[in-house]
């Protein structure tokens, strides 16, 4: 698995395991399919935001391969 502070590592349909806002204390992952990248800038320190087909909306953790 990769990184996700990186906009090149992901892409849309890509599987992922994003941190939603409301689990950044547990760090509880959410992991699905990528439908839309939300962030403009080429890299995050803290993950690139993504939404989830599912409609979930979080910061990419890592990338599954």
């Amino acid at each position: 698995m990769s990184q996700g502070n990186h906009r090149t590592n992901i892409q849309v349909g890509a599987e992922v395991e994003v941190v939603q806002k409301i689990h950044q204390r547990t760090g509880e992952l959410t992991r699905g399919l990528v439908k839309r990248i939300l962030t403009k800038s080429a890299s995050h320190p803290h993950g690139i935001k993504v939404q989830l087909q599912s409609g979930v909306v979080g910061r990419v953790k890592n990338v599954c391969k």
